[in-house]
């Protein structure tokens, strides 16, 4: 009906200024196009039924409390203030013009940073570096937190991770990391500190932004995103970890969340594999039955990341977070399927995604045949998510996945609810569900946003994502996700 009144008042409009022309010929082309300009209808913003509009509704349908809750949840052990600006003013700041860009994985100079900010922008990419000179960083530092836009919150995963859990008022929150007086003033009220976690001053991090077609020099961003680097030697070596440990006897919590792993990049390789094997210790000795997600982060250590999947840290976690960059570089690390692919090309492949989510749960997830714990991998993109899990062991998946796509949308916006005229759907239309033979292929329908399919006892839930055209702000939104994720989830008592 909207449809045809608005053809209706088109075809008067026109039939209008027809007439006007009729009588009033000597009147300038130029003057009747500005009249006809003036009275076209502007397109209408998406609405209740735009695609956008409709799934919305569809993900408020779905997402539901699961009958069973956690009460108590217990997150360490990175934790830091975040200086948030823009990248490209700092980088003019400190006197450097734009140029090639490369890769550095860990970062020695001003220069390193420039060459490494340029490289991600170029693409659109998070990433998170190591800054190696402390000096050096100091008076970056210095600079940064100057700047009259520059901006301070509560920063790493897994005080992002405690901080979106502490919104729920009907849930106790455990906080252990490297916590400085700033972040103290910024934590939540909810968030509980174990006096052993708080120490004199702040590890700070630095967090570049950029926006969606923003310029410098050559480069243009495709993708508005961030670029995060730190000289950050308590998180670095993760010093809280002990302390987490040991205090979860006293917090008795039914779910802890673990991050922080991605931090010891900046570590010799000695260190790096002393502490992995006293971080593996320590989670042996959490309590059998509690829950344990690990979330991950931006790495660029090869052999790091391949001692975290095969080192026993996998099978000690029950659950898994991660983004597009994580999942390639694990799978490259470890050997996985379609490890020959150096990068995403545009919007990850969803059977490509599917059949390395598919492999690490086969590979090193719950079995008959096999002593580990894993049974959960929530996988997270600017379009989609997708949740996969071991058949038997979670409930509540759909309001899961919907959930932790719906935040992704409000939180980079800065809205409460999502406002369908700032997000747009971004998702592939149609897709396979796998590259194997296996795949099926499916076409994507707003009004059912979450599509499910099982593979040899595995359960994939897969929904696009409500993408805010002008994202407010970017950092923290895979920590949202996770933890959106987790509030809806259920997990089997049998853990």
């Amino acid at each position: 009906m909207a449809l045809w009144r608005g053809s209706a008042y088109a075809g008067f409009l026109a039939l209008a200024v027809g007439c006007l022309f009729l009588l009033e010929p000597q009147l300038p082309g130029s003057a009747l196009r500005s009249l006809w300009n003036s009275l076209q209808l502007a397109p209408a913003p998406p609405g209740p039924g735009s695609p956008e509009g409709r799934l919305a509704a569809a993900w408020d349908a779905l997402i539901v409390r699961p009958a069973r809750r956690w009460r108590r949840v217990a997150v360490g052990v990175n934790a830091c203030v975040d200086v948030v600006l823009s990248g490209v003013k700092l980088l003019q700041a400190l006197g450097l013009n734009p140029g090639d860009g490369e890769d550095h994985s860990i970062l020695h100079s001003k220069n390193d940073l420039k060459e490494a900010f340029v490289h991600f922008m170029g693409k659109g990419a998070a990433a998170e570096r190591f800054f190696s000179d402390e000096d050096t960083f100091h008076d970056i530092a210095q600079t940064a937190s100057a700047f009259p836009e520059a901006q301070h919150y509560v920063g790493g995963n897994a005080a992002l991770i405690g901080q979106k859990f502490a919104a729920n008022s009907d849930l106790k929150v455990l906080l252990c990391g490297p916590v400085g007086p700033k972040l103290h003033e910024l934590l939540d009220d909810n968030v509980f500190v174990p006096p052993e976690s708080l120490q004199e001053v702040d590890e700070f991090h630095l967090i570049l932004e950029y926006q969606a077609g923003e310029e410098w020099g050559q480069l243009k961003a495709p993708h508005a995103n961030r670029f995060i680097f730190s000289h950050d030697l308590s998180n670095g070596a993760m010093n809280m970890l002990e302390v987490f440990v040991s205090s979860l006897e006293e917090f008795q919590p039914d779910l802890v969340v673990l991050s922080g792993l991605h931090m010891m990049e900046g570590q010799s390789k000695e260190l790096q594999r002393k502490r992995l094997a006293e971080v593996v210790t320590s989670i042996s000795d959490i309590p059998i039955g509690i829950p344990i997600h690990l979330e991950l982060a931006s790495m660029t250590n090869r052999e790091l990341m391949s001692s975290i999947v095969h080192q026993q840290v996998f099978p000690a976690v029950t659950s898994l977070g991660l983004n597009e960059q994580e999942l390639l570089f694990l799978s490259q690390s470890a050997s996985g399927p379609h490890s020959s692919l150096s990068s995403w090309n545009g919007v990850p492949d969803v059977g490509i995604v599917s059949d390395i989510l598919f492999w690490i749960l086969k590979e090193h997830g719950k079995s008959e045949s096999r002593a580990s714990d894993l049974t959960r991998i929530h996988f997270h993109t600017l379009v989609y998510h997708i949740l996969a899990t071991v058949d038997g062991h979670w409930a509540n998946q759909l309001a899961a996945v919907a959930a932790g796509a719906r935040v992704a949308g409000t939180q980079a916006c800065a809205t409460e609810t999502i406002d369908t005229s700032r997000v747009s759907l971004r998702a592939p239309h149609e897709f396979l569900t796998s590259h194997s033979g296996a795949g099926a292929r499916i076409v994507l329908n707003p009004d059912k946003p979450v599509v499910e399919w099982h593979r040899e006892g595995v359960s994939f839930h897969f929904t696009p994502v409500l993408v805010c055209k002008n994202p407010i702000r970017t950092v923290g939104l895979g920590d949202a996700i996770s933890a959106e994720g987790l509030f809806y989830s259920e997990v089997h008592s049998h853990y």
